[in-house]
C-alpha cells in the first residue's frame, strides 16, 4: 500500500537535525518544501501500486495499448464491433486473451449469440457413406460440399435503399460483415462457410 504525501512528509521531517533552524511548523517555508516533495514522492509510490493493476488485462489502463499489440488488436473485425472506449477495448483484449476457440457447429453458434444473434444453426454437409440413403447426395471433392458448412441466421438486420438513393444502389441488402468476418478469420482453414440470411 502506498504511502500518502504526509507520511512522506513526516519521514522527510523525522531526519532532519533538530534545532530552530530548522522548523517542523505547518506554514514554515521549509515544511512547504517537503510538503511539495513529499506530494512527487507519494505520486510516484502510487503509481508502483498501479502497476500491479497494470498486470491485470481486465484492469490496464497505462499498459492497455502494449497488451492490445500483444494480442493483435486491433484487428479488423472485433474494433469494428468494439467503440475506442476503454471499456470496450478491455473487453475485446479479454476476449481475444480467454477465448479458447473451437472448430464446433456449437462454438460458431454461441459466437454469434455474443454478437447479438438469436436462432442460429449450423448446418454440416456430411459425405455419402454405406449408411447414407440411396438418394443422398455423394458429396465428395468433386461432387457437393465436403468441408462446406453454412451459419443460418434470422434476418433482422435488413437495409431498404431509400428514394433517394444511389442507382448502384441495391433495393435491399442484408448480411452483417463483422459477424462474417470473425467467423471466416476463427473457421477451419481447410473449411469454406456460408451465411444463410432468414433462417
Amino acid at each position: 500500500m502506498a504511502l500518502s504525501a504526509n507520511d512522506y512528509r513526516e519521514q522527510m521531517q523525522g531526519l532532519l537535525p533538530q534545532g530552530p533552524a530548522w522548523p517542523r511548523a505547518d506554514d514554515a517555508p521549509l515544511t512547504k518544501l517537503l510538503d511539495g516533495l513529499a506530494q512527487e514522492l507519494a505520486r510516484v509510490d502510487a503509481s508502483g501500486d498501479d502497476l500491479l493493476n497494470e498486470s491485470d488485462p481486465r484492469l490496464a489502463y497505462e499498459t492497455l495499448s502494449d497488451w492490445e499489440r500483444v494480442a493483435g488488436l486491433p484487428d479488423r473485425c472485433w474494433m469494428t464491433f468494439y467503440s475506442n472506449s476503454v471499456a470496450s477495448r478491455r473487453d475485446a483484449l479479454l476476449m481475444r486473451l480467454t477465448g479458447l476457440g473451437g472448430q464446433s457447429p456449437g462454438y460458431f453458434a454461441t459466437l454469434a449469440v455474443m454478437l447479438g444473434y438469436t436462432d442460429v444453426s449450423v448446418t454440416e454437409y456430411t459425405p455419402m457413406t454405406c449408411a447414407s440413403s440411396c438418394n443422398a447426395s455423394l458429396n465428395t471433392a468433386s461432387v457437393g460440399w465436403p468441408f462446406t458448412w453454412t451459419l443460418s441466421l434470422p434476418i433482422d438486420r435488413i437495409a431498404v435503399m431509400p428514394c433517394n438513393g444511389a442507382c448502384t444502389d441495391s433495393l435491399r441488402d442484408w448480411g452483417d460483415d463483422i459477424l462474417e468476418c470473425v467467423i471466416r478469420k476463427l473457421r477451419p482453414a481447410h473449411t469454406t462457410v456460408l451465411f444463410s440470411y432468414g433462417a
